[in-house]
């Protein structure tokens, strides 16, 4: 939608999201056992039950969102992003559920 919105026909999408505890990332949306695999290995790397020097409570989370990363950028072209088949883009909520923001910049022609 803020593709359309734009009127931007060729150029770059920019994704980006302000917080610590939260991502963004692109990966495969046609099977959602996938997205669980995803939950299962940050899970795996970055458990919720170790020790963590962070003392909020919410370290895991903090390096579960280094790992995922902050902001994606796509391609635009012909007016709409460029994906593959099976790609989709996913917000990664890991301090939640809260109140987030999600910035979308799209530059071009």
């Amino acid at each position: 939608a803020a593709v359309t919105r734009s009127k931007i026909r060729d150029g770059i999408c920019a994704i980006s999201v302000a917080h610590t505890t939260a991502g963004v990332f692109v990966n495969e949306n046609a099977d959602p056992d996938v997205q669980k695999d995803v939950l299962a290995a940050l899970e795996r790397a970055v458990p919720n039950d170790a020790r963590y020097h962070h003392a909020e409570g919410n370290g895991p989370a903090h390096v579960k969102a280094v790992l995922v990363g902050s902001s994606v950028t796509l391609t635009v072209r012909d007016g709409e992003l460029v994906l593959g088949t099976w790609q989709g883009i996913y917000f990664a909520e890991l301090d939640g559920p809260r109140e987030r923001h999600a910035t979308i910049t799209v530059i071009g022609d």
